[in-house]
């Protein structure tokens, strides 16, 4: 009997505002492609007031899933039917699983970063200055702290985001987690191991957007990593390698949260190597300056 015909593409994707430098769906559908899976990857540009109503259409068109990136990862929150255990300790959500018609919103960012950054250091007893208060700042700082970071020194403008994440940390693990308030130029302290930021600061289009570090308070003995993912070489990466550091890019991070993703919505666990490829190849050009 002939195989039945099925023209039904599975859908998940990510929504955000602004969302079309993200170049999470070259990486997912390059792993969807390899691993013949018949799913599709949208880009959707969601105003912040319209995020119910795109929710509401996720759940309409049968999506098994989709991402939320800046601003959505905490406002999404109340249009879910739960969280899992990652997200509620931190309170943002950065991807969301249709589990048996129930939305759940899960946390990647921070382990997709601890995966990274453990190729270059072991996280355990390191101290950490970790940049901006936001969804994904919380995601990261909870992961490290529970890899057995020793401590870490929360840099925000805002006060009382950053003071919000602090009381999350030290109430939430054991790590020692401390506030400082960012104005003009922050000086790394002697002693850092890891400089994070999980800021939007250099995000594209604003690439020559400056971290406002002392580059001069940066040693080769540091570890400095960076969020962002388009560009892959930010102004801070480039200066970080200049001053002799250890440099972990956005599309490590980028890379192994989607792994997680992928596996969430799909139960097959995906070639890294062909999503980094990907990815890699979107940049190429744009990669060497």
């Amino acid at each position: 009997m002939a195989e039945e015909l099925n023209f039904k593409q599975e859908l998940v994707g990510v929504f955000g505002k602004p969302v079309a430098e993200n170049p999470t769906q070259a990486m997912v559908e390059a792993a969807f492609g390899y691993h013949h899976l018949d799913w599709r990857y949208l880009t959707l540009e969601v105003d912040p007031a319209d995020l119910g109503d795109a929710v509401r259409g996720a759940r309409a068109m049968g999506f098994r899933g989709f991402n939320c990136t800046i601003p959505h990862k905490v406002a999404v929150i109340e249009h879910l039917d739960g969280l899992g255990e990652s997200a509620s300790t931190m309170g943002a959500v950065n991807c969301v699983v249709n589990r048996d018609g129930k939305f759940i919103g899960e946390n990647t960012d921070g382990k997709g970063f601890v995966t990274a950054l453990k190729s270059l250091v072991d996280i355990s007893g390191k101290r950490f200055v970790l940049f901006g208060a936001g969804g994904a700042a919380r995601a990261i700082g909870v992961e490290i702290a529970l890899a057995g970071a020793a401590s870490i020194i929360i840099v925000n403008r805002s006060e009382v985001r950053g003071r919000e994440l602090v009381e999350l940390l030290n109430a939430r693990t054991s790590t020692r987690t401390d506030f400082v308030k960012w104005e003009g130029d922050f000086s790394i302290p002697e002693g850092i191991d890891v400089v994070v930021n999980a800021t939007s600061i250099g995000l594209y289009p604003d690439v020559d957007a400056v971290l406002a570090i002392d580059i001069d308070s940066l040693s080769p003995e540091m570890v400095v990593a960076d969020v962002i993912p388009n560009p892959p070489r930010t102004r801070l990466v480039q200066d970080a390698e200049a001053a002799g550091c250890k440099v972990i890019d956005g599309l490590g991070m980028l890379v192994n949260q989607g792994v997680i993703g992928i596996e969430y919505w799909t139960g097959v666990t995906p070639d890294a190597a062909v999503m980094r490829a990907a990815l890699e190849e979107v940049f190429g050009k744009g990669d060497e300056g």
